[in-house]
């Protein structure tokens, strides 16, 4: 599967790994949510790299002192219009602080929205099958003044015109 990471194109080192299979001897994988609340201690304890898979229906509060420490949570876009994701985003980057890497998964991870994606704290997106890497990763840097704050911590448009006086 072709990953933009830290934006740079690359390779997805992390395999997924199913709830009912059992754990390679070793290695990185991404389990759902709901096998690392189960498992958590046998996951923690087996020397894997282990990523958790968040559902955009969970409050990202409640889980996080159970993820906190994960060197990736992969936060879902299932459907265009479901923007949930964006919001645990914000939240996971800005108020909590979580410096891990933050992974954009789904059906909803196109060119189009790779940008915001980026501006609410994801560092990495899963692509669709059929999309361009090379567009995907340019979308990133597409529009270079933005009218919100975000994560990101790019000073507005808004902010840039009060300090100049215009």
């Amino acid at each position: 599967m072709t990953l933009i990471r830290n934006l740079q194109l690359d390779a997805d080192d992390y395999a997924r790994l199913a709830d009912d299979a059992p754990l390679p001897a070793s290695g990185k994988v991404i389990v759902s949510l709901a096998r690392w609340q189960q498992d958590h201690a046998t996951l923690a304890a087996s020397g894997l790299t282990i990523g958790v898979q968040v559902p955009n229906t969970v409050d990202v509060a409640a889980v996080l002192p159970t993820l906190a420490d994960r060197p990736l949570i992969a936060l879902e876009f299932p459907a265009f219009p479901d923007g949930r994701a964006y919001s645990q985003a914000r939240l996971l980057a800005e108020r909590f602080q979580f410096r891990g890497e933050l992974r954009a998964t789904g059906k909803a991870v196109v060119r189009d929205q790779i940008g915001f994606m980026a501006r609410c704290g994801f560092t990495s997106f899963e692509l669709r099958e059929g999309q361009d890497p090379a567009a995907c990763l340019a979308a990133v840097h597409e529009f270079t003044v933005p009218y919100q704050q975000a994560a990101d911590a790019v000073t507005p448009i808004f902010v840039q015109r009060r300090r100049s006086g215009q």
